[in-house]
């Protein structure tokens, strides 16, 4: 044998012995290889108390509604916002998770996010874009 044709089955066994330690290297789970970014979720905070709208203000903000319906949306800032009424599912377009929310629900939607929102009863609230 030539020094040639040893240096291939060198190689190859150092290959092989470095695809085989990989392998057994602990492995990334499914849900953090989904997860694409580290971006904002939407926050709800269900049925806040009294006290709690009362230090941000909720009752000076200003107002909006609609009825039942379905629409895209995307927020150039956030949104905080109180359902006086209604319930709404918004369903974001990049993976982040959906949610429900309904009256007497406090709700922040980060900044940059596009989404479709789902009206399934008619919706009052407070808002207030930052």
């Amino acid at each position: 044998m030539t020094s040639s044709s040893v240096a291939p089955l060198f190689v190859m066994a150092v290959t092989i012995s470095t695809a085989s330690s990989f392998v057994s290297q602990p492995q990334p789970s499914i849900s953090s290889c989904l997860k694409m970014s580290d971006k904002p979720e939407i926050e709800v905070v269900p049925q806040p108390s009294q006290e709690f709208l009362e230090k941000k203000g909720v009752f000076n903000w200003g107002t909006w509604g609609c009825a039942a319906s379905k629409f895209p949306w995307t927020y150039d800032s956030n949104e905080s916002c109180y359902l006086l009424q209604g319930k709404v599912t918004v369903t974001p377009s990049d993976g982040r998770k959906e949610v429900t929310f309904g009256k007497g629900d406090f709700v922040t939607f980060p900044a940059g996010m596009s989404c479709t929102w789902d009206v399934t009863e008619a919706v009052e609230k407070h808002f207030m874009f930052f």
